[in-house]
């Protein structure tokens, strides 16, 4: 068998690694009730999914109305993070083809990441409630750094990185936050079609784009290493 491009594999957490829709939508309409906002419909959420919880809750409000000042928004989106929290795996699943994907990079010996705009401790919260913890060299939110170093940033993508001395990494995402990050890390990046995208798959800017969790390993192998 011959050798894998990549000695790491970073994934984005919601909308790439695991369809989060399902909970995010129950939390974030439970936020919007406390707001006497409109609710959210299922099928809508994902759209609204990206750059962390607190501009996901302030995208959803801008559907209905003004939005809420500083300690109001701050209040609410800790408001929404509680019950999340609390409900954080009831209907969060792998996309098709994803655990099988993930059984391959570990059978090929390639260590993988989490990198989100998710808080740090929801991230472990949720991995850990779905088992799968011990799979990931390095779990890393978007509060990891401190304020202000998210996704498009390329903070994080470094930080994965230097926690694992990898050379040779890659990133998998669903959404412009994850391929600017990327693009700004000098990161090789795939861009998966059926998560939360915030524009059509193609016009995400990655290197490749798939549509199935299957295409995933070819996918990386097909990609020039950037040196």
């Amino acid at each position: 068998m011959h050798s894998f491009p990549f000695d790491l594999v970073g994934f984005d957490l919601d909308g790439t690694l695991l369809d989060t829709s399902g909970d995010l939508g129950v939390a974030l309409n439970h936020a919007l009730r406390i707001a006497g906002r409109a609710q959210v419909p299922a099928d809508q959420v994902r759209t609204l999914v990206g750059g962390g919880t607190r501009h996901m809750l302030a995208r959803a409000l801008s559907l209905s109305g003004a939005p809420l000042d500083e300690d109001e928004m701050t209040a609410l989106t800790a408001q929404l993070v509680s019950h999340y929290e609390a409900n954080i795996a009831v209907h969060t699943c792998f996309y098709p083809g994803g655990e099988a994907m993930l059984d391959t990079l570990a059978a090929r010996g390639v260590p993988i990441a989490v990198v989100t705009n998710k808080m740090e401790h929801l991230a472990l919260r949720l991995l850990g409630e779905m088992g799968l913890t011990s799979r990931f060299a390095t779990i890393i939110g978007g509060d990891t750094l401190g304020p202000g170093r998210a996704k498009p940033k390329p903070d994080l993508l470094h930080l994965m990185t230097e926690r694992t001395g990898a050379r040779r990494a890659a990133y998998v995402g669903d959404t412009t936050f994850d391929t600017g990050a990327a693009r700004a890390a000098g990161i090789p990046c795939v861009a998966v079609s059926f998560g939360f995208c915030d524009r059509p798959a193609g016009e995400l800017g990655a290197d490749a784009v798939i549509d199935h969790y299957d295409d995933l390993v070819g996918a990386l192998e097909g990609l020039v290493v950037r040196g």
